[in-house]
């Protein structure tokens, strides 16, 4: 853990595994008849399987694999809420919320790429991969904690429309060329 990620734990401490069950068990309660929110809540747990599996895997060539599949995941989710999700986000719940959203995106993704160009059987490779599940499990815990319950309370019904149309199309549309 770098310097940085230390001061940051000590100042916002990672949200405790009961915490996280008990919002993932609240949103998914709010999800119901929100087909946009039942989808990124799939995800967010497709996500931490993929992490599970990066981190089983043995070998350099399955943890490599295991990275892609995480990797493609990740960043069809990513790309759907910032191109979707967020923008509503900004308006409806806070722009604040929206930027934090935003950046800590941009920092998966750069950090995803430092992970594929390292030695997967590295105790280094290991080590980022640890720290990057860490931060992305606190990026779920406040969508689906906070932000994402805003959107459902706030978000008006032209809005959700637009979520339930919108956000299959971004994902899929970034998964398709994955793929």
């Amino acid at each position: 853990m770098s310097f940085l990620d230390k001061i940051a734990a000590a100042v916002a401490p990672a949200a405790s595994d009961e915490s996280r069950a008990e919002a993932r068990r609240k949103v998914e309660a709010l999800s119901h008849g929100e087909e946009w929110l039942r989808m990124i809540v799939e995800q967010h747990k497709q996500i931490e399987a993929l992490f599970r599996e990066a981190k089983a895997s043995s070998g350099p060539e399955q943890r490599r694999a295991a990275l892609d599949r995480l990797a493609i995941e990740l960043t069809g989710h990513a790309n759907a809420e910032e191109a979707v999700v967020y923008p509503i986000v900004s308006e409806d719940s806070g722009k604040t919320h929206a930027g934090m959203a935003y950046e800590e995106h941009a920092m998966t993704k750069v950090q995803l790429s430092k992970l594929e160009r390292m030695d997967p059987s590295s105790k280094e490779w290991a080590e980022k991969l640890e720290h990057v599940q860490s931060a992305v499990q606190q990026h779920i815990y406040q969508e689906e904690n906070s932000w994402l319950p805003d959107l459902v309370e706030n978000t008006s019904p032209a809005g959700k429309a637009l979520l339930n149309a919108r956000y299959r199309e971004e994902y899929e549309r970034y998964r398709g060329k994955a793929r």
